[in-house]
């Protein structure tokens, strides 16, 4: 296997490569905003004047919590820089499609944007990266997730991390974002301030629709929205080796979806090459995939997202090394994408 490369290696070949209007921001994009703020809109007042029976009702959820899941994927691609330019054109997106997640922007964009995409799969320094045998030892609260919550080994208890699982995770980065050094004081304060107008918000939703509604209209879209941004973030980089050099060839995993998913995602599950230009929106990645498969066919590294799910669930989540996952409880192991071909 050759060396690991940086980004900026690979950006250097393949940018002269891609056609100019790929490096343009994709305003078009901001249209999914109003129509899913409209379908919550419409399936919320369905459920308050039309008050249908629970099986209307689920299917009312699941249309919303698409809608929010959906809002996220927006979010994340206007917060890079992909879709509006501007600071204030993008914070203020970013404050409408993660209020179903109470996220705050400034967190999104220092925990996300800066430390993971700056970080990926380094031990230690990436946010989302599962824990070293050494980390797993040495923190009890490592542990206690690890061992309780995470998905992995045919665990069915880590399946429930998929519907609480973004909303948890990013509850506790708020909560260190200003130990690790993600956010200042003063930016920490802020973002915490806007968590709390987002819990507001809802609060006062639930005052108004009641418990039996507020159920239908929002709790269980948030459970679904949670499978649908978690069943993509848990097969991002989870399977991969930790990596020293950041090299999204070697530490992030791209996955294959129908047509009608790649749409409703806005090609979220095209990650190798959004590592590779985060500031570029994903609807070149078909450009982008072609390039790199063309160049390093050996490297690029690519499944089915169920298969990528089966995985996760079948493999520990423990690096025992950085291309070995280990069960610490039961001495299995399994090897990471890179140690064994994509299949």
């Amino acid at each position: 296997m050759p060396p690991d490369r940086r980004i900026s290696a690979y950006a250097s070949e393949l940018k002269p490569l891609l056609s100019a209007k790929a490096f343009l921001p994709a305003r078009s994009r901001l249209l999914w905003l109003p129509v899913h703020l409209g379908v919550i809109t419409a399936a919320t007042l369905a459920m308050v004047f039309w008050t249908p029976g629970v099986p209307i009702s689920l299917v009312l959820s699941a249309v919303i919590g698409v809608s929010f899941a959906g809002l996220v994927f927006l979010g994340h691609e206007v917060l890079h820089g992909a879709v509006v330019r501007g600071l204030r054109g993008r914070y203020l997106v970013g404050c409408v499609t993660f209020l179903p997640f109470v996220i705050s922007p400034r967190l999104w964009v220092a925990w996300h944007n800066r430390v993971h995409h700056g970080n990926a799969n380094r031990s230690g320094v990436d946010p989302d990266a599962y824990p070293t045998l050494g980390e797993y030892h040495s923190s009890s609260s490592v542990r206690t997730a690890t061992d309780w919550f995470s998905i992995g080994r045919g665990r069915l208890r880590g399946l429930t991390s998929l519907l609480v699982g973004f909303s948890i995770q990013s509850l506790h980065m708020l909560f260190v974002a200003r130990k690790r050094g993600y956010l200042l004081a003063s930016q920490h304060r802020l973002a915490l301030l806007e968590t709390g107008l987002g819990i507001a918000f809802w609060s006062g939703l639930f005052a108004v629709l009641g418990p039996a509604r507020f159920l239908f209209a929002c709790a269980i879209p948030l459970a679904i929205a949670n499978t649908i941004v978690m069943a993509h973030i848990f097969t991002n980089h989870s399977l991969s080796p930790l990596t020293q050099v950041n090299d999204p060839l070697a530490n992030s995993l791209s996955v294959t979806v129908p047509f009608w998913v790649d749409w409703l995602t806005l090609r979220f599950g095209f990650h190798v090459e959004h590592h590779l230009f985060p500031w570029m929106s994903s609807r070149h990645a078909v450009e982008v995939r072609r390039l790199v498969v063309k160049r390093w066919p050996e490297r690029y590294q690519s499944m089915p997202l169920w298969r990528a799910l089966l995985r996760v669930h079948h493999t520990p989540r423990v690096y025992e090394e950085l291309t070995t996952l280990l069960d610490p409880r039961t001495g299995r192991r399994a090897p990471t994408l890179r140690a064994r071909p994509v299949t």
